[in-house]
């Protein structure tokens, strides 16, 4: 399988830097592995727009998959109680 660019968005950079750095580690390597394996165990498609989220404990990572182009683009990451709003 080829590999995936991955770009953050500067909205989801802005939210990353707002986390609690315990969870830094979890995800970076979560949105890092995106590149090797864009839908890996456990995404989910989003109803209503083209996006997939994946779990990262408590958090979410929600991002956009362009297959032709090879890249995966992290649009958005949250806790899970406030990324869905």
């Amino acid at each position: 399988m080829p590999k995936y660019e991955v770009e953050i968005m500067q909205y989801a950079e802005r939210q990353f830097k707002k986390i609690d750095r315990k969870h830094w580690n979890k995800l970076r390597d979560a949105i890092v592995a995106l590149g090797e394996e864009p839908r890996p165990f456990g995404y989910k498609k989003l109803k209503g727009r083209e996006a997939f989220r994946i779990r990262v404990g408590d958090y979410r990572v929600i991002d956009e998959i362009f297959d032709k182009k090879l890249v995966v683009q992290v649009i958005e990451i949250g806790h899970r109680r406030e990324i869905y709003d």
